[in-house]
């Protein structure tokens, strides 16, 4: 991971004003794996959309419903994914509003056929929380248009944090979510991440000149296309990496994990160990590793080329 600016950290709670039409609310959630938050975001001037409500607190609930102005109300509630800091809200905020949850499907929508297949194995751990309650109202489909009185969010299907992840492009800034967070890489966390997945989603993006990214955790990202860059070349560092390692023998993705991330707090190792599995699989389906079946977690890797 990178290490996190100092400089961010808005008072919780508060609607703070990021551009016009455009205000960020941080939830009450900071931890290793969400920086000081989540961000929430309200897009609109009259009807509003609320882009990832965030986790089950109810004083979040009241800072939402506090931001509202005169003549203002939401209009549609829009979840990038669902993890626990994301999602959970969603529900308590309908039914405070009425507004429709959207979002592109349930916790398993979009998972890869080798995921699947991992997941069948049995629980992981080393992930971040998956709200496997969570069921829109509505699913969103990639290249979808949803739209308000004065603003308009383009739905693009960006899998690899998750199978279900979306980003919504606001004109020219992006509203990325997880994928691109304003203070560090993003975990894949196998069977719910899938790097092969998270790559190509990080390209995609590549083909678009994008002006500002706002990230799901974190300050505005004002370099867009110098962050993708860093992401997939972040992500060839740690292959390689991976690579040399296991050019000594065959290994576990708890072992190689243990060997690369030596700077890593023993608590989050679980996490780096995820990562690692993600990169393994990975270079399976590149057909440069080969691994023990059937494909689990404690499966041993080998290099093949």
């Amino acid at each position: 991971m990178t290490a996190a600016p100092d400089d961010f950290d808005p008072p919780v709670g508060a609607a703070i004003d990021l551009a016009p039409g455009l205000r960020r609310i941080l939830a009450p959630n900071p931890s290793p794996m969400t920086y000081r938050g989540t961000n929430t975001y309200l897009v609109g001037t009259r009807d509003l959309a609320v882009i990832d409500p965030g986790p089950m607190a109810p004083a979040h609930l009241e800072a939402i419903l506090a931001a509202l102005g005169p003549g203002q109300r939401i209009s549609h509630i829009l979840v990038t994914h669902t993890h626990l800091d994301h999602s959970p809200l969603a529900r308590p905020l309908a039914a405070r509003t009425g507004a429709p949850v959207l979002a592109f499907g349930d916790a398993e929508a979009g998972r890869s056929a080798v995921m699947q297949e991992l997941a069948r194995a049995g629980p992981m751990g080393g992930g971040e929380g998956i709200d496997a309650a969570f069921r829109p109202d509505r699913c969103l489909r990639d290249g979808e248009i949803v739209a308000g009185e004065d603003w308009r969010l383009e739905v693009i299907h960006t899998p690899g944090h998750l199978g279900n992840h979306i980003a919504l492009a606001w004109e020219d800034s992006l509203f990325t979510a997880d994928h691109v967070m304003g203070w560090s890489s993003s975990l894949v966390s196998p069977p719910d991440g899938d790097l092969t997945q998270f790559m190509a989603s990080c390209r995609r993006l590549q083909h678009r000149t994008w002006r500002e990214f706002f990230p799901g955790h974190g300050a505005p990202v004002a370099d867009p296309m110098a962050r993708l860059d860093w992401l997939i070349a972040h992500r060839l560092t740690r292959e390689a990496a991976i690579l040399d390692a296991l050019a000594d023998g065959p290994a576990t993705a708890r072992r190689l994990a243990e060997r690369i991330y030596t700077d890593v707090p023993p608590a989050l190792l679980p996490a780096a160990e995820r990562n690692v599995l993600a990169h393994l699989i990975d270079l399976k389906g590149q057909s440069v590793v080969s691994a023990e079946l059937p494909l689990a977690a404690s499966s041993l890797f080998s290099r093949i080329r």
